[in-house]
Protein backbone atom coordinates (compact mmCIF):
# COMPACT_ATOMS: atom_id res chain seq x y z
CA UNK A 1 0.00 0.00 0.00
CA UNK A 2 3.24 2.48 0.61
CA UNK A 3 3.93 1.83 -2.77
CA UNK A 4 0.70 3.14 -3.90
CA UNK A 5 0.83 7.02 -6.66
CA UNK A 6 4.41 7.15 -6.01
CA UNK A 7 6.99 7.73 -8.55
CA UNK A 8 10.21 5.22 -8.90
CA UNK A 9 12.91 6.89 -11.51
CA UNK A 10 10.53 8.85 -13.14
CA UNK A 11 7.61 6.09 -13.47
CA UNK A 12 4.64 6.04 -11.69
CA UNK A 13 3.07 2.77 -9.62
CA UNK A 14 -0.19 2.83 -11.30
CA UNK A 15 -1.72 0.37 -9.08
CA UNK A 16 -2.92 -3.00 -7.31
CA UNK A 17 -2.92 -6.61 -9.10
CA UNK A 18 -6.53 -5.99 -8.96
CA UNK A 19 -6.26 -3.10 -11.57
CA UNK A 20 -4.14 -5.27 -14.18
CA UNK A 21 -7.01 -6.15 -16.51
CA UNK A 22 -7.72 -1.90 -16.52
CA UNK A 23 -3.66 -1.03 -16.78
CA UNK A 24 -3.33 -3.77 -19.51
CA UNK A 25 -5.97 -1.95 -21.93
CA UNK A 26 -5.34 1.90 -21.09
CA UNK A 27 -1.43 1.56 -21.28
CA UNK A 28 -1.40 -1.26 -24.35
CA UNK A 29 1.14 -3.58 -22.28
CA UNK A 30 3.27 -5.87 -24.50
CA UNK A 31 4.84 -7.96 -21.72
CA UNK A 32 4.63 -8.30 -18.25
CA UNK A 33 7.42 -8.85 -15.78
CA UNK A 34 6.28 -10.65 -12.07
CA UNK A 35 9.42 -8.82 -10.22
CA UNK A 36 8.24 -10.60 -6.57
CA UNK A 37 11.44 -13.18 -6.14
CA UNK A 38 10.06 -13.77 -2.51
CA UNK A 39 6.21 -14.10 -3.89
CA UNK A 40 4.50 -17.32 -2.39
CA UNK A 41 3.78 -19.75 -5.52
CA UNK A 42 -0.36 -19.18 -5.26
CA UNK A 43 0.33 -15.59 -5.68
CA UNK A 44 2.30 -15.96 -8.87
CA UNK A 45 -0.61 -18.32 -10.13
CA UNK A 46 -2.94 -15.08 -8.90
CA UNK A 47 -1.37 -12.87 -11.25
CA UNK A 48 -1.11 -14.94 -14.05
CA UNK A 49 -4.88 -16.00 -13.85
CA UNK A 50 -5.50 -12.27 -13.90
CA UNK A 51 -2.65 -11.54 -17.31
CA UNK A 52 -3.65 -14.87 -19.22
CA UNK A 53 -7.21 -13.30 -19.84
CA UNK A 54 -5.53 -10.44 -21.62
CA UNK A 55 -2.23 -12.01 -22.65
CA UNK A 56 -0.58 -15.35 -23.79
CA UNK A 57 1.79 -17.37 -21.41
CA UNK A 58 4.76 -16.33 -23.88
CA UNK A 59 4.07 -13.09 -22.79
CA UNK A 60 4.60 -13.50 -19.00
CA UNK A 61 8.11 -13.34 -18.02
CA UNK A 62 8.96 -13.65 -13.96
CA UNK A 63 12.21 -13.45 -11.61
CA UNK A 64 13.74 -16.68 -10.35
CA UNK A 65 12.10 -17.58 -6.53
CA UNK A 66 14.25 -16.14 -3.41
CA UNK A 67 16.34 -19.71 -2.93
CA UNK A 68 18.12 -19.20 -6.41
CA UNK A 69 19.39 -15.95 -5.77
CA UNK A 70 21.13 -16.90 -2.66
CA UNK A 71 23.80 -13.85 -3.32
CA UNK A 72 21.00 -11.52 -3.72
CA UNK A 73 22.13 -10.23 -7.10
CA UNK A 74 19.72 -10.12 -9.99
CA UNK A 75 20.34 -9.87 -13.42
CA UNK A 76 18.40 -9.70 -17.19
CA UNK A 77 19.93 -13.17 -17.37
CA UNK A 78 17.77 -14.71 -14.64
CA UNK A 79 14.50 -13.08 -16.46
CA UNK A 80 12.20 -16.11 -17.62
CA UNK A 81 9.30 -17.26 -19.24
CA UNK A 82 6.94 -18.35 -17.11
CA UNK A 83 6.69 -22.30 -16.15
CA UNK A 84 5.42 -24.14 -14.17
CA UNK A 85 7.90 -24.39 -11.38
CA UNK A 86 6.97 -20.97 -10.86
CA UNK A 87 3.23 -21.47 -10.69
CA UNK A 88 3.78 -24.90 -8.23
CA UNK A 89 7.01 -24.84 -6.65
CA UNK A 90 8.35 -21.23 -5.23
CA UNK A 91 7.51 -20.64 -1.75
CA UNK A 92 8.87 -18.00 0.58
CA UNK A 93 11.04 -19.55 3.08
CA UNK A 94 13.64 -17.79 5.51
CA UNK A 95 16.91 -20.18 5.00
CA UNK A 96 19.28 -20.03 7.58
CA UNK A 97 21.80 -19.10 5.12
CA UNK A 98 25.38 -18.46 8.31
CA UNK A 99 24.54 -21.82 9.17
CA UNK A 100 24.48 -23.71 6.34
CA UNK A 101 28.22 -21.56 5.11
CA UNK A 102 29.44 -23.04 8.61
CA UNK A 103 28.99 -26.23 7.53
CA UNK A 104 30.19 -26.14 4.02
CA UNK A 105 33.23 -23.30 3.68
CA UNK A 106 36.39 -24.98 3.38
CA UNK A 107 35.37 -28.33 3.67
CA UNK A 108 35.69 -31.61 1.91
CA UNK A 109 32.37 -32.71 0.50
CA UNK A 110 31.68 -35.84 -1.05
CA UNK A 111 27.69 -36.06 -3.07
CA UNK A 112 27.24 -39.56 -4.30
CA UNK A 113 24.54 -39.70 -7.23
CA UNK A 114 25.62 -36.50 -7.48
CA UNK A 115 24.45 -36.84 -12.24
CA UNK A 116 21.20 -37.00 -10.98
CA UNK A 117 18.53 -34.11 -10.31
CA UNK A 118 18.68 -33.87 -6.82
CA UNK A 119 22.98 -34.74 -6.83
CA UNK A 120 23.25 -32.01 -9.25
CA UNK A 121 21.45 -29.65 -7.74
CA UNK A 122 23.37 -30.29 -4.46
CA UNK A 123 26.88 -30.13 -6.53
CA UNK A 124 25.83 -26.54 -7.79
CA UNK A 125 24.56 -25.41 -4.80
CA UNK A 126 27.40 -26.67 -1.96
CA UNK A 127 29.80 -24.88 -4.53
CA UNK A 128 28.03 -21.27 -3.19
CA UNK A 129 29.36 -21.82 -0.13
CA UNK A 130 33.06 -21.66 -0.66
CA UNK A 131 33.88 -25.36 0.07
CA UNK A 132 37.31 -26.96 -0.24
CA UNK A 133 36.28 -29.28 -2.89
CA UNK A 134 33.25 -31.37 -4.16
CA UNK A 135 34.07 -34.84 -5.13
CA UNK A 136 31.26 -35.48 -7.40
CA UNK A 137 30.38 -39.33 -7.49
CA UNK A 138 28.36 -41.27 -9.90
CA UNK A 139 27.75 -44.48 -11.66
CA UNK A 140 27.04 -42.68 -14.84
CA UNK A 141 29.68 -40.76 -17.04
CA UNK A 142 27.90 -39.09 -18.87
CA UNK A 143 25.63 -37.45 -16.35
CA UNK A 144 28.89 -36.10 -14.31
CA UNK A 145 29.92 -34.74 -18.26
CA UNK A 146 27.04 -32.86 -18.87
CA UNK A 147 27.27 -31.69 -14.57
CA UNK A 148 30.39 -30.17 -15.75
CA UNK A 149 29.72 -28.67 -18.64
CA UNK A 150 26.99 -26.56 -17.19
CA UNK A 151 29.54 -25.05 -15.16
CA UNK A 152 32.03 -22.25 -14.96
CA UNK A 153 35.84 -22.51 -15.23
CA UNK A 154 36.11 -21.45 -11.74
CA UNK A 155 33.29 -23.59 -10.47
CA UNK A 156 34.68 -26.86 -12.49
CA UNK A 157 38.30 -26.21 -10.67
CA UNK A 158 36.62 -27.49 -7.14
CA UNK A 159 34.66 -30.43 -8.78
CA UNK A 160 36.59 -33.64 -8.44
CA UNK A 161 34.61 -36.21 -10.74
CA UNK A 162 34.35 -39.65 -9.95
CA UNK A 163 32.96 -42.59 -11.63
CA UNK A 164 31.86 -45.45 -9.45
CA UNK A 165 29.46 -47.31 -7.77
CA UNK A 166 28.56 -47.02 -4.02
CA UNK A 167 28.07 -50.98 -4.36
CA UNK A 168 31.59 -51.16 -4.79
CA UNK A 169 33.26 -51.22 -1.60
CA UNK A 170 36.57 -51.62 -2.88
CA UNK A 171 36.25 -48.73 -5.26
CA UNK A 172 34.46 -46.34 -2.34
CA UNK A 173 36.91 -47.14 0.10
CA UNK A 174 39.56 -45.68 -2.34
CA UNK A 175 37.86 -42.33 -2.59
CA UNK A 176 37.47 -41.98 1.29
CA UNK A 177 41.32 -42.82 1.31
CA UNK A 178 42.59 -40.43 -1.25
CA UNK A 179 40.03 -37.81 -0.77
CA UNK A 180 39.38 -37.62 2.68
CA UNK A 181 35.73 -36.11 2.79
CA UNK A 182 34.37 -34.23 5.70
CA UNK A 183 30.68 -34.46 4.96
CA UNK A 184 29.18 -37.10 2.87
CA UNK A 185 25.50 -36.20 1.27
CA UNK A 186 24.41 -39.62 -0.02
CA UNK A 187 21.54 -39.20 -2.41
CA UNK A 188 22.56 -42.23 -5.15
CA UNK A 189 19.72 -44.35 -5.42
CA UNK A 190 16.98 -45.96 -7.73
CA UNK A 191 14.17 -44.56 -7.65
CA UNK A 192 11.41 -45.60 -10.36
CA UNK A 193 8.63 -46.95 -8.15
CA UNK A 194 7.01 -49.65 -10.73
CA UNK A 195 10.64 -50.61 -12.45
CA UNK A 196 12.23 -51.88 -9.01
CA UNK A 197 8.93 -53.99 -8.02
CA UNK A 198 9.58 -56.28 -10.80
CA UNK A 199 13.59 -55.88 -9.83
CA UNK A 200 13.33 -55.55 -6.16
CA UNK A 201 17.12 -57.54 -5.51
CA UNK A 202 17.98 -54.25 -7.41
CA UNK A 203 16.36 -51.74 -5.41
CA UNK A 204 18.13 -53.82 -2.32
CA UNK A 205 21.39 -53.80 -3.46
CA UNK A 206 21.80 -50.32 -4.45
CA UNK A 207 19.49 -48.84 -1.84
CA UNK A 208 20.13 -50.76 1.05
CA UNK A 209 23.72 -52.04 0.46
CA UNK A 210 25.20 -49.07 -1.25
CA UNK A 211 24.36 -46.74 1.86
CA UNK A 212 25.37 -49.44 4.09
CA UNK A 213 28.92 -49.35 2.46
CA UNK A 214 29.43 -45.52 2.48
CA UNK A 215 27.88 -45.67 6.21
CA UNK A 216 30.17 -47.89 7.37
CA UNK A 217 32.74 -46.05 5.64
CA UNK A 218 32.02 -43.02 7.08
CA UNK A 219 32.05 -44.49 10.34
CA UNK A 220 36.01 -46.50 9.53
CA UNK A 221 37.07 -42.70 8.32
CA UNK A 222 35.21 -40.85 11.23
CA UNK A 223 33.55 -38.45 9.25
CA UNK A 224 31.92 -35.66 10.92
CA UNK A 225 28.54 -35.74 9.51
CA UNK A 226 26.60 -38.21 6.91
CA UNK A 227 23.42 -37.11 5.10
CA UNK A 228 20.78 -39.47 3.66
CA UNK A 229 18.36 -37.90 0.94
CA UNK A 230 14.82 -40.11 1.78
CA UNK A 231 11.80 -39.41 0.66
CA UNK A 232 8.21 -39.52 1.44
CA UNK A 233 7.42 -43.28 -0.27
CA UNK A 234 9.42 -44.21 2.81
CA UNK A 235 6.48 -43.39 4.85
CA UNK A 236 3.78 -46.81 5.52
CA UNK A 237 5.34 -47.79 2.09
CA UNK A 238 3.29 -49.09 -0.16
CA UNK A 239 6.79 -49.79 -2.68
CA UNK A 240 10.05 -51.62 -2.64
CA UNK A 241 11.50 -48.61 -3.13
CA UNK A 242 9.81 -46.18 -0.24
CA UNK A 243 10.19 -50.01 1.96
CA UNK A 244 14.24 -49.91 0.69
CA UNK A 245 14.23 -46.11 1.83
CA UNK A 246 12.74 -46.48 5.66
CA UNK A 247 15.15 -49.32 6.16
CA UNK A 248 17.95 -47.05 5.24
CA UNK A 249 16.62 -44.16 7.73
CA UNK A 250 16.38 -46.68 10.59
CA UNK A 251 19.77 -48.54 9.84
CA UNK A 252 21.25 -45.24 9.87
CA UNK A 253 19.73 -44.54 13.13
CA UNK A 254 22.05 -47.55 14.53
CA UNK A 255 24.99 -46.71 12.98
CA UNK A 256 24.24 -43.04 14.60
CA UNK A 257 24.98 -44.53 17.89
CA UNK A 258 28.78 -46.17 17.09
CA UNK A 259 30.85 -43.52 16.66
CA UNK A 260 30.56 -39.84 17.10
CA UNK A 261 29.61 -39.55 12.89
CA UNK A 262 26.61 -37.90 12.75
CA UNK A 263 24.12 -40.24 10.50
CA UNK A 264 21.11 -37.86 9.51
CA UNK A 265 18.29 -38.12 6.98
CA UNK A 266 16.47 -35.66 4.95
CA UNK A 267 12.31 -37.17 3.78
CA UNK A 268 10.46 -34.90 1.08
CA UNK A 269 8.59 -35.53 -1.99
CA UNK A 270 8.72 -34.55 -5.81
CA UNK A 271 11.06 -32.19 -6.85
CA UNK A 272 9.60 -30.34 -10.03
CA UNK A 273 10.90 -30.94 -13.32
CA UNK A 274 13.50 -33.92 -11.86
CA UNK A 275 14.61 -36.74 -14.85
CA UNK A 276 11.10 -39.66 -14.63
CA UNK A 277 9.01 -37.34 -12.81
CA UNK A 278 5.86 -36.35 -14.64
CA UNK A 279 6.86 -33.38 -15.43
CA UNK A 280 9.16 -34.01 -18.16
CA UNK A 281 6.69 -36.86 -19.13
CA UNK A 282 3.79 -34.18 -19.59
CA UNK A 283 5.77 -31.94 -21.78
CA UNK A 284 6.88 -35.00 -24.31
CA UNK A 285 3.54 -36.09 -23.74
CA UNK A 286 2.17 -32.76 -25.02
CA UNK A 287 4.95 -32.22 -27.55
CA UNK A 288 3.50 -34.73 -29.36
CA UNK A 289 0.37 -33.96 -29.19
CA UNK A 290 -1.39 -35.94 -26.84
CA UNK A 291 -2.45 -37.18 -24.87
CA UNK A 292 -1.08 -36.68 -21.65
CA UNK A 293 -1.36 -39.75 -19.79
CA UNK A 294 -2.60 -39.73 -15.88
CA UNK A 295 -2.71 -42.72 -13.56
CA UNK A 296 -6.06 -41.63 -11.29
CA UNK A 297 -8.13 -39.10 -11.21
CA UNK A 298 -7.60 -38.31 -7.72
CA UNK A 299 -3.81 -38.94 -7.18
CA UNK A 300 -2.24 -36.47 -5.73
CA UNK A 301 1.78 -35.53 -4.54
CA UNK A 302 3.65 -32.73 -3.03
CA UNK A 303 6.07 -30.81 -5.06
CA UNK A 304 8.75 -28.75 -4.21
CA UNK A 305 11.21 -26.85 -6.20
CA UNK A 306 14.72 -28.30 -6.25
CA UNK A 307 16.74 -25.00 -5.34
CA UNK A 308 13.96 -25.10 -2.09
CA UNK A 309 14.62 -28.56 -1.38
CA UNK A 310 18.71 -28.72 -1.72
CA UNK A 311 18.68 -25.30 0.63
CA UNK A 312 16.22 -26.64 3.23
CA UNK A 313 18.53 -30.41 2.94
CA UNK A 314 21.53 -28.53 3.28
CA UNK A 315 19.72 -26.32 6.46
CA UNK A 316 18.90 -29.85 7.97
CA UNK A 317 22.26 -31.08 7.63
CA UNK A 318 24.04 -28.44 8.87
CA UNK A 319 21.82 -28.18 12.53
CA UNK A 320 21.65 -31.98 12.82
CA UNK A 321 22.89 -33.79 15.87
CA UNK A 322 22.93 -37.05 14.71
CA UNK A 323 19.88 -40.01 14.48
CA UNK A 324 17.15 -37.44 13.50
CA UNK A 325 14.93 -37.80 10.64
CA UNK A 326 14.40 -34.14 9.25
CA UNK A 327 10.79 -34.09 7.55
CA UNK A 328 10.96 -31.12 5.11
CA UNK A 329 7.17 -29.16 4.87
CA UNK A 330 6.53 -29.63 1.02
CA UNK A 331 3.17 -27.19 1.26
CA UNK A 332 -0.59 -28.20 0.25
CA UNK A 333 -0.23 -31.45 -2.69
CA UNK A 334 -1.03 -31.13 -5.76
CA UNK A 335 -3.81 -33.26 -7.99
CA UNK A 336 -1.79 -34.70 -10.93
CA UNK A 337 -4.54 -33.75 -12.61
CA UNK A 338 -4.25 -30.33 -12.42
CA UNK A 339 -0.92 -30.25 -12.65
CA UNK A 340 -1.26 -32.14 -16.03
CA UNK A 341 -4.48 -29.15 -17.34
CA UNK A 342 -2.15 -26.37 -15.92
CA UNK A 343 0.95 -27.84 -17.82
CA UNK A 344 -1.30 -28.23 -21.57
CA UNK A 345 -2.15 -24.47 -20.78
CA UNK A 346 1.49 -23.21 -20.55
CA UNK A 347 2.14 -24.50 -23.54
CA UNK A 348 -0.80 -22.71 -24.94
CA UNK A 349 -2.73 -25.45 -26.03
CA UNK A 350 -6.53 -26.22 -24.63
CA UNK A 351 -6.81 -29.45 -21.93
CA UNK A 352 -9.10 -32.20 -23.38
CA UNK A 353 -9.77 -30.10 -26.74
CA UNK A 354 -6.50 -30.06 -28.34
CA UNK A 355 -4.51 -31.88 -25.90
CA UNK A 356 -6.52 -34.84 -24.48
CA UNK A 357 -6.22 -36.39 -21.14
CA UNK A 358 -6.43 -39.94 -20.53
CA UNK A 359 -6.38 -42.50 -17.49
CA UNK A 360 -4.56 -45.10 -17.32
CA UNK A 361 -5.38 -46.90 -13.57
CA UNK A 362 -2.48 -47.05 -10.63
CA UNK A 363 1.06 -49.17 -11.17
CA UNK A 364 2.47 -51.52 -9.08
CA UNK A 365 3.67 -50.32 -5.99
CA UNK A 366 1.68 -46.29 -5.79
CA UNK A 367 -0.53 -44.95 -3.75
CA UNK A 368 -3.13 -42.29 -4.46
CA UNK A 369 -1.67 -40.28 -2.49
CA UNK A 370 1.88 -40.04 -0.26
CA UNK A 371 2.24 -39.21 3.29
CA UNK A 372 4.97 -37.33 5.28
CA UNK A 373 4.88 -39.02 8.67
CA UNK A 374 3.68 -42.31 9.33
CA UNK A 375 0.60 -43.19 11.83
CA UNK A 376 3.39 -44.21 13.98
CA UNK A 377 4.99 -41.05 14.17
CA UNK A 378 4.67 -37.45 15.53
CA UNK A 379 6.52 -34.43 14.53
CA UNK A 380 8.66 -31.89 16.91
CA UNK A 381 9.07 -28.48 15.39
CA UNK A 382 12.84 -26.88 14.72
CA UNK A 383 13.53 -23.04 15.15
CA UNK A 384 13.64 -23.30 11.19
CA UNK A 385 11.14 -22.43 8.98
CA UNK A 386 9.78 -25.70 6.92
CA UNK A 387 12.03 -28.28 8.85
CA UNK A 388 10.81 -30.95 11.62
CA UNK A 389 11.98 -33.93 13.36
CA UNK A 390 10.29 -36.92 12.92
CA UNK A 391 9.86 -38.46 15.86
CA UNK A 392 11.24 -42.55 16.28
CA UNK A 393 8.54 -44.82 15.23
CA UNK A 394 10.26 -47.98 14.51
CA UNK A 395 12.20 -49.77 17.81
CA UNK A 396 15.15 -50.67 16.42
CA UNK A 397 16.38 -53.80 18.50
CA UNK A 398 19.44 -55.23 18.35
CA UNK A 399 18.97 -57.50 15.76
CA UNK A 400 18.37 -54.99 13.15
CA UNK A 401 21.72 -54.90 11.26
CA UNK A 402 21.11 -58.55 11.12
CA UNK A 403 18.00 -58.86 9.28
CA UNK A 404 18.94 -56.13 7.19
CA UNK A 405 22.51 -58.53 6.15
CA UNK A 406 20.37 -61.32 5.79
CA UNK A 407 18.05 -59.11 3.15
CA UNK A 408 21.30 -58.08 1.25
CA UNK A 409 22.75 -61.36 0.88
CA UNK A 410 18.82 -62.57 -0.50
CA UNK A 411 19.36 -60.11 -3.10
CA UNK A 412 23.08 -60.90 -3.86
CA UNK A 413 22.43 -64.14 -4.47
CA UNK A 414 19.10 -63.99 -6.55
CA UNK A 415 16.78 -64.99 -4.11
CA UNK A 416 13.24 -64.62 -5.38
CA UNK A 417 11.19 -60.94 -5.72
CA UNK A 418 8.70 -62.39 -2.89
CA UNK A 419 11.26 -63.52 -0.43
CA UNK A 420 12.93 -60.13 -0.81
CA UNK A 421 9.84 -58.44 -0.36
CA UNK A 422 8.75 -61.05 2.50
CA UNK A 423 12.12 -59.61 4.20
CA UNK A 424 11.50 -56.21 3.91
CA UNK A 425 8.31 -56.31 5.35
CA UNK A 426 9.76 -58.07 8.49
CA UNK A 427 12.08 -55.85 8.58
CA UNK A 428 9.63 -52.38 8.30
CA UNK A 429 6.03 -53.80 9.81
CA UNK A 430 4.33 -50.55 7.83
CA UNK A 431 5.38 -51.81 4.31
CA UNK A 432 2.07 -52.66 2.99
CA UNK A 433 2.97 -55.94 1.00
CA UNK A 434 -0.20 -58.24 0.83
CA UNK A 435 0.97 -61.58 1.77
CA UNK A 436 -0.63 -63.09 -1.46
CA UNK A 437 1.40 -60.79 -3.19
CA UNK A 438 4.66 -61.96 -2.21
CA UNK A 439 3.30 -65.70 -2.29
CA UNK A 440 2.71 -65.24 -5.49
CA UNK A 441 5.95 -64.20 -7.11
CA UNK A 442 7.81 -66.40 -4.63
CA UNK A 443 5.62 -69.30 -6.79
CA UNK A 444 6.12 -67.73 -9.76
CA UNK A 445 9.64 -67.60 -9.38
CA UNK A 446 10.40 -71.23 -8.73
CA UNK A 447 8.38 -71.91 -11.52
CA UNK A 448 10.28 -70.00 -13.68
CA UNK A 449 13.54 -68.39 -12.38
CA UNK A 450 14.19 -64.90 -11.32
CA UNK A 451 13.07 -62.20 -13.44
CA UNK A 452 11.85 -65.13 -16.09
CA UNK A 453 8.52 -63.40 -16.74
CA UNK A 454 9.02 -63.58 -20.70
CA UNK A 455 9.30 -67.14 -20.14
CA UNK A 456 5.99 -67.08 -18.39
CA UNK A 457 4.56 -65.01 -21.16
CA UNK A 458 5.04 -67.92 -23.51
CA UNK A 459 4.04 -70.44 -21.40
CA UNK A 460 1.02 -72.90 -21.75
CA UNK A 461 -2.38 -73.36 -20.02
CA UNK A 462 -1.06 -75.82 -17.92
CA UNK A 463 1.97 -73.85 -16.26
CA UNK A 464 -0.94 -71.41 -15.44
CA UNK A 465 -2.52 -74.02 -13.38
CA UNK A 466 0.56 -74.91 -11.57
CA UNK A 467 1.43 -71.47 -10.61
CA UNK A 468 -2.38 -71.13 -9.02
CA UNK A 469 -2.15 -74.71 -7.38
CA UNK A 470 1.12 -73.23 -5.95
CA UNK A 471 -0.27 -70.23 -4.50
Amino acid sequence: PSKQKITLHGVKVLGTREDLPRLIKQNYIDEILIAMPSASSSAIREIVNIVRQFKPYEKIKVLPGVTDLIDGRVSLEDIKKINVDDLLGRSPVTIAYDEIRNSLTSRVVLITGAGGSIGSELVKTVLRFSPKFVIALDIDETELFYLLSQMKEKEREKVIPVVGDVRDKVKMASVFQVYQPELVIHSAAYKHVPILEFHPEEAVKTNVLGTKIMAELALEYKLEKFVFISTDKAINPASVMGASKRCCEEMLKVFNQLNETKFISVRFGNVLGSRGSVIPLFQEQIRRGGPVTITHPEMKRYFMAASEAVLLVLEAAAVGMGGEVFVLDMGEPVKIVDLAKEMIILSGKEPDVDIPLVFTGMRPGEKLFEEILGAEEGTMATKYEKIYIAKSSISVEKEFLEKVDRLIQSSLSNGTRGKIKKQLKEIIPSYQVRKGEYLREEAEDVLWGVGGREKYLESNLKKNDLVKKLI
